[in-house]
């Protein structure tokens, strides 16, 4: 039997630490809400040696990239705490069948049982 309160508070857990993950890449969007943006490098501090351009550079395509991940798995798991006030988590939004608990422990924000993983 799914243990919502438990599975609830792995939930609450990752989100407080991909909020930390986040902060060292990114910043809070000011213009919408949940929104995170990438952290770009101040260029007009940093020399004008063309090596270290590029190095800042190639740091914030890294942080960027870091930052999409990030953000969509935050995304996930709000859309689970949604799902839990609403009371329909643990139901597949595929075919409307429960979702298996070893699936949910693996993945707590996941929307689908296991056999539409893919989907």
């Amino acid at each position: 039997m799914t243990n919502i309160s438990e599975l609830k508070t792995m939930l609450l857990e990752e989100k407080s630490r991909l909020e930390k993950e986040l902060t060292g890449v990114g910043h809070k969007s000011p213009d919408l809400a949940g929104d995170w943006d990438p952290s770009a490098p101040d260029l007009n501090n940093t020399t004008t040696d063309p090596n270290e351009v590029a190095d800042s550079i190639e740091a914030f395509e890294g942080s960027v990239a870091i930052e999409v991940e990030l953000e969509a798995r935050m995304m996930e798991i709000d859309a689970a705490l949604v799902r839990i006030e609403a009371e329909v988590y643990g139901v597949c939004r595929i075919c409307g069948e429960v979702i298996e608990d070893a699936r949910l422990h693996a993945n707590p924000a996941a929307s689908t049982c296991i056999a539409h993983r893919e989907e």
